[in-house]
C-alpha cells in the first residue's frame, strides 16, 4: 500500500462472497485479531492512543505532530518542518544537548524522527522498562525545546550536507523532478527538505516562531504500542501537560490544482549511468470512492515479479532493469505512477511498451485471479508491517492523523474486497489517459545531447532444532501472534566461495535460482507465491547465500514446496541468466552514484588484497559478463547440500508438522559436506595505506578501516560494543566531529565479522573543502579510542543499546529466523540468543581497552578519501 495509506488490515477478515474452493485455489485468508487500541483526549486537545501488547518486553513511543512541509505558509519551500526535526532534541531547560539521546540509549532504546508533507513524527523504540522516561523526553521536547543559537548554527551546516547528499542521489532527484512537473499550484510540488537558497534565508527566530505556532498540545498525538499500561500513560501525560493550554491553529490553505490539459514532459541529465523514467497521472486522494480500485490497479500492474509490467516489460521484452507501479496518495489528491530503471537508449521504447500494456488493460481488462492476488498481497504486506510495536504504532498514528478513525483500515479493506475486474478497467480508462500523462526522466550526462545530435529474539518463545537424516539442520519457532510464517534457508558460501575470475557468481546464482525449475517457469513461481499474498526472495552475502519465503499460515505447504523446488531443481535458463546478468551489471554501475559505496569498495580492495573479502558483492562487469549457466549449475551442485545449510521456520506453526513437511520436501537434497571449515586468511598490511578516489560529487566521504576478527573470536562481543558506542547519536565521534566542530553530516562506524577475519571501519561524510581536516580529526579520535577503550559510561550505554535493539529487531519473525539460521550456520549456535545477554554483560571496560588497542593501535589501517576532483590549474 502507499506510504500514507496504512490501514488496520489485521482487524478484519476479508468479506468476499462465499464460493466453492477449486482444487488448486489458494487457501482461505486467515481470521485476524480485533483492534485493541484505546484513545484518550486531554482537556487541552492532546490525543493519546495506546495499544497494550505484552507479547514482547518492548514498546514504541511516538509523537505525531500535524505539521509538515505543506504547512509552512510564507516560508513554503524553506524546509522549516525538517529543520525542526533536527533541532527538537538539541536541548530543553532540564536536558542539555546530547543528553536526550544518551538517556534513551541508557535505557537500551533507539530514537529517531522523520518529516513528510503533512506530519513530523518522533519515535523511540525502547524496552518496556524505559517507557516512562521515553514519554517524558518526548513531551519535554514537544513543549520546551530551546533551539540554542549555537546548535542552530552547527545544524545549518549539517543540513547543507544533507542537501548535498540529495543532489548526488539520482533516485531522490528523479522523484523531485516528477513532483514539480506534475504539480504546478499544490505545495506537494516542493521537496520536503525545501530549497537550499530559500533555506539559507531562514533565521533561528523564524524557526522558533514556527515551533511555537505549530507545536501546541491540540496539534499533537501520542501513540504508544507495546508492553505498557494505558492508565499509567494517560496519568503521566495529564500531569505533564496540565500547565500547557491549547493553542490557536489557523487553517492551512492548499491551492486546488487545476485540471491537466495535456501531456507534460521533462527529461534532464544527471551524473549517473542509468535512466530513471517516471510516467504519472494525477488521481483523487484516499477519500475518493475510486481510491480502492486505483490501489488495486497499481498492484495488478506493477507489484511483484508476476505483475503485468514486470512480466511483460522486464521479463519478456527485457527493456528495463526494474519496473513498478503504484499510487502515492495524499488526503485530497494523489499520483498514480510507473517507475522504471533502464538503459538510456531504451527510454523511449520503455515508455511506449508501458503505455501499450496500460492500453491493453484498458481494452481487455484483468482477470479475477489477478484481482484476488492483489487483494492477498495487500493483506500480506499489512500483516508484515504489523509484526513490530513500531509498525503497529505507525499504523495507528497514520490512520488517526489522516481520517480521525482508527478503523479506517478495516473500512478501506471492505472497499478493496468489493473491487471487481470491471472497476479496475473503469478507473484505468478514467484516469490513465495518454493525453494527460506526465513523463519525466533523469539520464546519464551526454545521453540527451548525443541523441539530439544524431537511465535477539524473544526469549519467551523457544527455538527447537532438528537434525534431519541427510544432515540438514532445521530450526522451528512456534509463534501464534499473527497468522504469518517465515521460512529462511541459508548455506555457507558468498564471497568466500568466489575467486577474481568468478566474482559475482553468488549474487547471480541467488537471483537465478528463482528463474525456473524442472517443473515451474519463473513466471509460475512468482504467480503461485503472489497469488496467496506471499513472497519469495534470495540474497547473497560475504559468507553465505540463501532463499526466504513468507506466507500466511494456511499456505505453509505451498511455501515449503516452492522453496524446495527452487533449491533442488533450478534449471538456470539461458535467457533468464542473461536478463539477470544485465540487471546485476546495472547494479554495479549504480554503485558509482554513491560515494559511500565507492569508499567501501576501495577500502575492502586495499585492506584484503588477494583475499575473497576484497571482492565486490555484485562482482565486476567483466566477470559477470563471462558467467554462464554451466558455471551456475556447477556452483549449485557444490554448495547447495544438506550439511552445508540450515533452514528456519518461524511463525504460526506446529513444530512436528513443520519437521514432516521439510523432511519430505528436502529428502532429495544431497548430504554433501560443511564447507569453508578452514577459510582463507588475509595478509596483514605492512604499513598504513592511503587511497584517494575522485568523483564528480558535491560531498566527500572518509573511511578508515582495520582488519579485525572472525565471528567465533572471543573479541567479538567487545568489538560489537565498540561499534555500538561509536555509531550512535551520543558517541564521541558524533559529539566532537559533527556537533562540536560541524565537520560532518554523518559520522560513525561499521564492522563485518565472518567465517574469516573481517574489518572494522570508521567513516564520515563532509564538505570537500573540510575533508582533510575532518580526516585528521577522525584519526585523532580513533587513536584516543585505541588508547583508552570505552569509558564506563560509554560501555554501559552500548550494552543497553545493543541488547535493546536486538530485542526490538527480534519482534519480527523474518529477522529472527534469518539471524538464528545464520548463527547456527556460522558456528555460534542457533540458541546463541539465549546466551546473548550474559555474553554482552560480561564485557568489561578493560576488555574494550585491550581489544581497541589490539586492532586499532597494533595493526595498520587503510585510509580512503572519496572527493571531487581538484579544480584545474591547482
Amino acid at each position: 500500500m502507499t506510504r500514507y495509506l496504512i490501514p488496520l488490515l489485521m482487524a478484519l477478515t476479508p468479506t468476499a462472497a462465499p464460493h466453492t474452493q477449486a482444487k488448486n485455489a489458494p487457501a482461505a485468508a486467515p481470521a485476524l485479531p480485533d483492534n485493541q487500541a484505546q484513545i484518550f483526549t486531554l482537556k487541552n486537545g492532546l490525543t493519546l492512543i495506546v495499544e497494550e501488547d505484552s507479547s514482547a518486553p518492548v514498546a514504541s513511543v511516538q509523537v505525531w505532530c500535524n505539521t509538515g512541509s505543506i504547512h509552512e505558509g510564507k516560508w513554503m519551500g524553506a524546509g522549516l518542518s525538517h529543520i525542526l526535526e533536527h533541532m527538537l532534541f538539541k536541548g530543553t531547560p532540564t536536558r542539555g544537548g546530547g543528553e536526550i539521546a544518551r538517556q534513551i540509549q541508557d535505557q537500551g532504546g533507539y530514537i529517531n524522527a522523520y518529516t513528510s508533507y503533512d506530519r513530523t513524527v518522533y519515535w523511540i523504540d525502547v524496552p518496556s522498562s524505559g517507557v516512562t522516561q521515553a514519554v517524558d523526553i518526548l513531551a519535554d521536547a514537544m513543549m520546551n525545546s530551546t533551539l540554542p543559537e549555537e546548535e542552530y548554527t552547527k545544524e545549518q551546516e549539517v543540513i547543507r550536507r544533507e542537501y548535498a547528499m540529495g543532489f548526488d542521489d539520482p533516485n531522490r532527484m528523479g522523484i523531485q523532478l516528477l513532483m514539480r512537473t506534475i504539480f504546478g499550484e499544490s505545495p506537494y510540488q516542493h521537496p520536503i527538505i525545501g530549497y537550499l537558497d530559500v533555506y539559507n534565508k531562514l533565521s533561528r527566530q523564524d524557526v522558533l516562531d514556527y515551533y511555537k505556532a505549530r507545536y501546541v498540545p491540540n496539534n499533537l498525538t501520542f501513540v504508544v504500542v507495546g508492553d505498557v499500561d494505558a492508565a499509567q500513560l494517560k496519568a503521566q501525560l495529564e500531569a505533564f501537560f496540565e500547565k500547557y493550554p491549547r493553542g490557536p491553529l489557523p487553517p492551512v490553505y492548499l491551492p486546488e490544482e487545476p485540471e491537466q490539459m495535456g501531456r507534460r514532459e521533462i527529461h534532464e541529465e544527471f551524473p549517473t549511468e542509468l535512466t530513471r523514467l517516471y510516467l504519472a497521472w494525477r488521481v483523487p486522494g484516499m477519500s475518493d470512492p475510486d481510491a480502492a480500485a486505483l490501489e488495486m490497479l497499481g498492484s495488478v500492474l506493477g507489484t511483484g515479479r508476476s505483475s503485468i509490467l514486470n512480466r511483460e516489460i522486464r521479463e519478456k521484452q527485457q527493456l528495463v532493469h526494474s519496473i513498478s507501479a503504484g499510487v502515492y496518495s495524499m488526503p485530497t489528491q494523489g499520483v498514480f505512477f510507473v517507475g522504471a530503471i533502464t538503459d538510456p537508449d531504451k527510454r523511449e521504447a520503455t515508455e511506449a511498451a508501458t503505455l501499450a500494456q496500460i492500453e491493453q488493460l484498458k481494452q481487455k481488462g484483468v482477470t479475477e485471479a489477478e484481482v484476488e492476488k492483489a487483494r492477498r498481497n495487500l493483506l500480506s504486506n499489512q500483516l508484515s508491517a504489523l509484526t513490530t510495536a513500531r509498525g503497529k504504532a505507525s499504523d495507528l498514528g497514520s490512520n488517526w492523523m489522516l481520517t480521525r478513525n482508527l478503523d479506517f483500515g478495516r473500512e478501506f479493506l471492505r472497499l478493496i474486497n468489493a473491487v471487481t475486474p470491471a472497476d479496475i478497467q473503469r478507473v484505468a480508462r478514467k484516469y490513465l489517459v495518454n493525453e494527460k500523462v506526465t513523463a519525466t526522466s533523469l539520464n546519464p550526462l551526454g545521453s540527451l545531447t548525443q541523441k539530439d545530435a544524431t537511465k535477539a529474539g524473544s526469549a519467551e518463545i523457544t527455538v527447537q532444532k532438528f537434525n534431519l537424516p541427510n544432515g540438514l539442520r532445521l530450526l522451528v519457532r512456534e509463534d501464534p501472534r499473527l497468522p504469518l510464517v517465515n521460512v529462511s534457508a541459508v548455506f555457507r558460501g558468498g564471497l568466500l566461495a568466489e575467486t577474481p575470475e568468478t566474482n559475482g557468481i553468488t549474487k547471480l546464482f541467488a537471483n537465478t535460482l528463482l528463474k525456473g525449475t524442472r517443473t515451474r517457469s519463473a513466471e509460475q513461481i512468482a504467480s503461485q507465491i503472489e497469488s496467496v499474498g506471499g513472497s519469495i526472495g534470495s540474497e547473497a552475502g560475504n559468507n553465505s547465500f540463501g532463499v526466504s519465503v513468507e506466507v500466511m499460515n494456511p499456505d505453509l505447504k505451498l511455501g515449503i514446496e516452492l522453496l524446495a523446488d527452487v533449491l533442488l531443481n533450478p534449471t538456470f535458463p539461458q535467457t533468464e541468466v542473461e536478463l539477470e546478468k544485465r540487471t546485476q551489471i546495472a547494479g554495479i554501475k549504480t554503485e558509482e552514484d554513491q560515494p559511500t559505496t565507492i569508499a567501501r569498495n576501495a577500502l575492502r580492495k586495499k585492506l584484503f588484497g588477494s583475499h575473497p573479502y576484497a571482492l565486490r558483492g555484485s562482482g565486476s562487469i567483466p566477470t559477470v559478463t563471462s558467467l554462464a549457466p554451466a558455471e551456475l549449475k556447477t556452483f549449485h551442485t557444490e554448495w547447495v547440500t544438506a550439511k552445508n545449510g540450515v533452514i528456519s521456520v518461524f511463525g504460526d506453526v506446529q513444530a512436528e508438522q513443520v519437521k514432516t513437511l521439510i523432511e519430505k520436501a528436502f529428502a532429495g537434497l544431497p548430504s554433501g559436506q560443511l564447507k569453508l571449515t578452514q577459510p582463507p586468511q588475509a595478509e596483514k598490511l605492512a604499513a598504513i595505506a592511503e587511497v584517494t578516489e575522485e568523483r564528480n560529487k558535491q560531498q566527500a566521504v572518509i573511511m578508515v578501516g582495520y582488519q579485525t576478527a572472525d565471528v567465533l573470536s572471543p573479541d567479538r562481543a567487545a568489538l560489537e560494543l565498540i561499534d555500538e558506542a561509536c555509531s550512535d547519536l551520543g558517541s564521541r565521534f558524533f559529539d566532537r566531529i559533527r556537533e562540536q566542530q560541524a565537520l560532518a553530516y554523518f559520522v560513525g562506524s561499521s564492522q563485518m565479522l565472518g567465517l574469516a577475519p573481517g574489518l572494522f571501519a570508521f567513516y564520515a561524510g563532509t564538505d570537500p573543502a573540510k575533508a582533510d581536516y575532518a580526516k585528521s580529526e577522525l584519526v585523532k579520535e580513533i587513536a584516543e579510542l585505541a588508547k583508552t577503550g570505552l569509558t564506563p559510561e560509554e560501555l554501559t550505554r552500548a550494552k543497553q543499546k545493543l541488547l535493546g535493539s536486538e530485542a526490538i529487531s527480534n519482534q519480527s519473525n523474518a529477522s529472527f529466523a534469518h539471524s538464528a539460521a545464520l548463527n547456527e550456520l556460522q558456528g555460534l549456535g542457533y540458541d546463541s540468543y539465549q546466551k546473548r545477554k550474559a555474553e554482552i554483560e560480561a564485557v568489561t571496560q578493560a576488555d574494550t581497552q585491550r581489544v581497541a588497542a589490539k586492532y586499532f593501535a597494533n595493526t595498520h589501517p587503510v585510509e580512503v578519501m572519496v572527493r571531487p576532483p581538484a579544480p584545474k590549474g591547482n
